[in-house]
C-alpha cells in the first residue's frame, strides 16, 4: 500500500477543509471514446430544476470529469434507484476464494482522520459525534433512517458486537448475502453525471457523509479522509443538498447510455436482439427426440421477434443451419474431431450463408430445422454415442462474433448485450476436444478427464471474454460427466441444468434461460470500515486483478470479477472483527459495474451503516436466523464436493448447534443439557432440514445430480437457496385458501392437500379421503397447480411440479424431506404444529396410525442427542 502524506492538523480526529481546486478522483482513460446511442434514452436525463442555480453539473461525457470513456468497468453518474434496504458492507484487501481459507489480513492506510480549522471543535470520527450542529454551523451530516429490508444485501445480522472475541465466533459468524439486483427503472435513484469518489479508498459519497457546506468538501465514511466537490455541493442548508439522490438515498444507480464498442449499431432493444444460438443434440432416441421437439417449437414461438437466432446440431459432426433458404432446411458440415481453423470458419461465416437471423424472418425456417431432425438409428449405447459438443460450441461462438447479414435489410451488425448459447444435450462429450472416453473404466479415463475439464475451462473464459453465456440443460438417464461440462457452463457465468426428460420443465427452462436479463462486464466492489475483515466470498465470480478495475492510494476495496450480473445469484460475503470496535456504527458499501442488457455502463452503489452493540442479547436478537442460516448452508457447502464430504459436513452442523449452545446459550440448572439462545429459535430447525435434505442427506443417489445442485445452491439468490435448504409447506384449506405451516408429517393429513417447495422441486400431495372424491380432488389439484406456478413464476431453473395420492410411490418424494414430528410427544407437536389442536381425538389417532417407522429422528430428538434443549418456537 502506498503511504498517504500526512497534512498538518491542529487538533487530531477533526475535519481540515481541502484545496477548494482540488480535483476529484480521474479514472484512466483506456479505449475508445464512447459512440451515443441514437436511440431515445431509457435513462431520462434529470429536469432542470433538479437542483439549485449554483450548482452545477458536469458535462456528462468529459473525460476530466472523471469518467473513463472505454473503460472496462466504467464509473457513472445518474440519480438513485429502487427499494430501501437494510445494512450496509466493507471491504478488506481480501482475494476472492472458490473454497475455504484462514482469514487474510486486509491492507488499510494508517493514516488518521482530516481536520476542520483550528477554530472549529471536533465534530465526526469514525461514525460518532463529539459536538452539536450548532457548534459546527458549516458542517451538516447527511443522515437519514433506511429501512431495515433490502431486497438487494441482507445480512445475516442487523448489529455489529464490539467485542472481537464473541463477534469472530465461528459457528454462527457474521456476513452479508448480496445481488446484483433487478434491471434499473426510472425514478429519482437514477444519476446521469459522474459520481463523488474518495481520492484515497475509492468510496462514494452517500447519505452518510459530512459535508463542509461552505466549499463543498466531504469526509468518506469509510477511510474518514477530506474530499473535493468541484463545488457541487455548496449549498445553503441541508434540505439543499438532498436534492442529491446520492446524499439521501442508500441506493443510487450511476448510468452512462452509450456503448463502448466500435462499430456496433444500436438495436431498437439491445436485450431482444441479442443473439441466442441453440446447440443441440442429434444423438436421441425417438421417445426423447418427439419431447424435445415439442420444446423446441414451444421455445421459439414464444421469441421476441427481434431475437437473432442460431441453430448448431451436433453428433460426430458439426450441422451449422442456414437461415437463407426460406423452404428447407439446409446447413454447412464441419468435422466434430478437432477445432475448426480460424479460415474455415471466415470462409464459412464471410460466405452467402446467413447463420444467426431475427425471428420475424426465420420463424417458419425454424420450426422447418426442427422437424427435420431424426432420431439415432445406430445400434449404439447411449452413453457410447460420439458427440463433439466442444466443436460445436467452438462453431456457435465463432457465428456470433462474425457478422451476419440481416435478412430483413442486409445489414452487418455485430452482436450486442449478452449473446446466449443453449445447449440441449441427452449425454456425455465423447468426441472430439474436450471429450472423455465412453467408459469410466478405461485405464487412461483420470488423465483424458483432466485434460478435458481443463480444456472446457478454457472455452468457458473464452465465450465470457466474448461475452457470451453458456447454459447446458441436459435431459434423459444417460450418465453426462458433469465434472467435464460443469466448468463450460460456470466459467461463461452460465448454468447446469439436469431434467428428467426433454418435456414441460426442460421447455420452461429454455424459454426462461434465453430470456433472463443478464448483464455483462461485471465487477463487484466491498468496503467496509477499518474494523470489519473481509474472510470469504462465496458466489458466480472470481478474484478481480487490478487492471481490471481503478484502483486508490489506500484502497481496502475487495473486488470480484462477476462471470454474469442477474438477479437469479448472490454473492455470499462472510466477515469478521479486526480489533475491538470503539466506535458506534460501522459502515459498509457495494458497488456492482456492469453493462446492462440495453448497453448502459451501471454503476449500482450501496451503502450500509450498522450500529455496534456491547450487549450479546441485543446482538442476537438483531440476528435474521433465515441470512446466518444460509451464509452457514453455503459455507458448509463449499466443502461438501463429494457424498463422502458431504456425511462430514452432516457431523460439522451438528458441532456448529451444540457450540452455539455452548457460546451463547446457558447450561440447565441440575443437568448437563445447554439451553439454546431463544433469540435464534429458529436457526437449528432451519440447519436440521439442510443436514437431512438433499444438499447434505441422502435423498439424492446420483453424484452428477448431487453436484449440479451444489453448484447451482452456491451461486442462487437468496430466496433460492432459502427455499432450497428448508422446504415450505402450504395446507389448503376449504374455501380454496392457504395455510402455511411447518414442513412436518403431520400435514399429511387424508382429507387435504399439501404443497412442498424445496427450491428446485415443488411437490402437491393429495390425501387419500381427499382423492376418493373425484370431483374435488380436481378442483383442489387444480387450485394447487396455480399456487406452485404462481410461486415459481420467476425461477431460474424452473422447479419440476410433481403431483401423486398418499400411499403411491411417487410420495416417497415428499414424505422425506418432511421432519418426522409424529414420532414427538403430543405436547411439543401442539406446540410446534399448532394445527393439530384443531383436529379431533379420532382424526388425530387416524393421522398416528398413517405413518411407518423408521428409525429417523425427529428435530426434538436430534437437538436432546447434542445434548441441547429444542429452543421454543417463536
Amino acid at each position: 500500500m502506498a503511504n498517504v502524506p500526512h497534512r498538518s492538523v491542529n487538533h487530531p480526529g477533526t475535519l481540515t477543509p481541502l484545496e477548494p481546486d482540488r480535483p476529484s478522483p480521474q479514472p484512466l482513460s483506456h479505449s475508445p471514446s464512447v459512440v451515443p446511442s441514437p436511440t431515445p434514452p431509457r435513462y431520462p436525463q434529470a429536469p432542470p430544476s433538479f437542483r439549485p442555480d449554483h450548482m452545477h453539473s458536469p458535462n456528462l461525457l468529459s473525460p476530466s470529469n472523471g469518467i473513463r470513456t472505454g473503460s472496462p468497468i466504467p464509473r457513472m453518474s445518474t440519480p438513485p434507484g429502487p427499494p430501501v434496504f437494510n445494512t450496509p458492507v466493507k471491504p478488506a484487501a481480501v482475494p476472492f476464494r472458490t473454497s475455504p481459507a484462514t482469514p487474510q489480513p486486509m491492507g488499510y492506510s494508517s493514516a488518521t482522520a482530516s481536520s476542520l480549522p483550528v477554530s472549529t471543535p471536533s465534530y465526526y470520527s469514525n461514525g460518532s459525534s463529539t459536538g452539536s450542529q450548532r457548534d459546527l454551523p458549516d458542517v451538516v451530516r447527511m443522515e437519514e433512517p433506511i429501512a431495515a429490508d433490502s431486497p438487494y444485501v441482507l445480512f445475516s445480522a442487523n448489529k455489529v458486537l464490539r467485542q472481537k472475541k464473541l463477534a469472530n465466533v465461528a459457528s454462527l459468524g457474521f456476513g452479508a448475502i448480496v445481488s446484483a439486483g433487478r434491471e434499473i427503472s426510472p425514478g429519482p435513484q437514477i444519476i446521469q453525471r459522474d459520481p463523488h469518489r474518495c481520492l484515497h479508498c475509492g468510496a462514494y459519497s452517500n447519505p452518510y457523509t459530512s459535508i463542509l457546506i461552505g466549499s463543498g468538501q466531504w469526509q468518506c465514511v469509510i477511510c474518514e479522509k477530506m474530499n473535493g466537490s468541484k463545488g457541487e455541493y455548496v449549498a445553503m442548508s441541508k434540505d439543499e443538498l438532498r436534492n442529491y439522490p446520492e446524499l439521501s438515498l442508500p441506493l443510487v444507480d450511476y448510468v452512462q447510455t452509450g456503448n463502448r464498442r466500435p462499430g456496433f449499431v444500436p438495436a431498437s432493444d439491445s436485450r431482444t436482439s441479442a443473439p441466442v444460438v441453440l446447440v443441440i443434440d442429434e444423438c436421441l432416441d425417438e421417445p426423447h427426440l418427439q419431447h424435445l421437439q415439442s420444446s423446441l417449437h414451444a421455445f421459439v414461438d414464444s421469441l421476441p421477434q427481434t431475437t437473432r437466432l442460431g441453430i448448431v446440431v451436433y453428433g460426430r459432426t458439426v450441422s451449422i443451419y442456414d437461415f437463407s433458404e426460406e423452404s428447407v432446411a439446409s446447413a454447412d458440415v464441419i468435422s466434430g474431431a478437432k477445432s475448426p481453423s480460424a479460415e474455415s470458419m471466415k470462409s464459412l461465416i464471410y460466405g452467402t450463408g446467413v447463420y444467426l437471423s431475427p425471428m420475424h424472418a426465420s420463424l417458419k425456417v425454424a420450426h422447418e430445422i426442427f422437424s427435420s431432425l431424426r432420431p439415432y438409428t445406430l445400434n449404439v449405447p447411449e452413453a457410447s454415442r460420439d458427440r463433439c459438443l466442444g466443436t460445436a460450441v467452438e462453431a456457435a461462438l465463432a457465428i456470433i462474433q462474425g457478422p451476419s447479414a440481416e435478412m430483413s435489410r442486409g445489414v452487418v451488425r455485430r452482436a450486442g448485450g449478452n449473446s446466449r448459447i443453449i445447449v440441449c444435450a441427452g449425454g456425455p462429450i465423447t468426441y472430439g476436444p474436450g471429450s472423455v472416453p465412453h467408459s469410466m473404466s478405461h485405464p487412461n479415463y483420470p488423465y483424458m478427464e483432466k485434460t478435458a475439464i481443463k480444456w472446457m475451462e478454457t472455452l468457458g473464459r473464452e465465450a465470457h471474454r466474448h461475452n457470451t453465456v453458456v447454459d447446458i440443460l441436459c435431459a434423459g438417464t444417460c450418465p453426462l460427466r458433469v465434472p467435464v461440462l460443469q466448468p463450460l457452463a460456470k466459467t461463461s457465468g452460465g448454468v447446469l441444468v439436469l431434467h428428467d426428460d426433454f418435456g414441460e420443465a426442460f421447455g420452461v427452462d429454455l424459454q426462461r434461460a434465453a430470456t433472463r436479463a443478464a448483464g455483462s462486464h461485471g465487477l463487484l466492489e466491498v468496503r467496509c470500515s477499518d474494523d470489519i475483515r473481509i474472510t470469504q466470498v462465496i458466489g458466480p465470480g472470481e478474484e478481480a486483478h487490478s487492471e481490471t478495475h481503478e484502483t486508490f492510494k489506500s484502497d481496502p476495496a475487495v473486488c470480484i470479477q462477476m462471470l454474469s450480473v442477474e438477479e437469479t445469484q448472490s454473492f455470499s460475503i462472510s466477515m469478521e472483527n479486526k480489533r475491538d470496535i470503539q466506535g458506534d456504527h460501522v459502515f459498509f458499501q457495494f458497488a456492482f459495474h456492469y453493462s446492462d442488457v440495453y448497453q448502459a455502463d451501471v454503476s449500482r452503489v450501496i451503502t450500509f451503516k450498522l450500529p455496534t452493540v456491547d450487549s450479546v442479547s441485543a446482538y442476537l436478537q438483531s440476528v435474521v436466523d433465515e441470512a446466518a442460516a444460509v451464509l452457514i448452508s453455503k459455507r458448509t457447502l463449499l466443502i461438501a464436493k463429494t457424498q463422502k464430504d458431504a456425511v462430514d459436513m452432516r457431523s460439522t452442523v451438528d458441532e456448529r448447534i451444540k457450540d452455539i449452545a455452548l457460546k451463547f446459550g446457558s447450561q440447565v440448572p441440575k443437568s448437563k443439557l445447554y439451553s439454546f439462545p431463544k433469540e435464534l429459535s429458529s436457526l437449528p430447525e432451519l440447519l436440521f432440514h439442510l443436514r437431512r435434505g438433499p444438499l447434505l442427506g441422502n435423498i439424492i443417489g446420483s453424484e452428477d445430480e448431487r453436484s449440479v445442485l451444489r453448484n447451482l445452491f452456491l451461486n442462487a439468490s437468496f430466496d433460492l437457496s432459502l427455499r432450497m435448504v428448508a422446504p415450505r409447506c402450504l395446507m389448503h384449506q376449504e374455501g380454496g385458501t392457504f395455510e402455511e405451516l411447518p414442513a412436518y408429517d403431520l400435514s399429511m393429513q387424508s382429507d387435504k392437500a399439501v404443497i412442498l417447495d424445496h427450491g428446485t422441486d415443488v411437490f402437491i400431495w393429495l390425501g387419500a379421503e381427499l382423492s376418493a372424491d373425484e370431483v374435488k380432488s380436481a378442483a383442489v389439484l387444480a387450485a394447487c397447480r396455480t399456487l406452485a406456478e404462481e410461486l415459481t413464476e420467476f425461477r431460474f431453473p424452473a422447479p419440476r411440479i410433481l403431483a401423486f395420492k398418499e400411499g403411491s410411490s411417487q410420495a416417497r418424494y415428499f414424505v422425506c424431506r418432511l421432519i418426522p414430528a409424529h414420532k414427538d410427544p403430543p405436547y411439543e407437536q401442539e406446540a410446534r404444529f399448532p394445527q393439530v389442536r384443531r383436529l379431533t381425538a379420532d382424526q388425530r389417532r387416524k393421522l398416528k396410525s398413517s405413518f411407518i417407522e423408521f428409525d429417523e429422528e425427529s428435530f426434538c430428538e436430534w437437538t436432546r442427542s447434542l445434548k441441547v434443549v429444542p429452543p421454543e418456537p417463536r
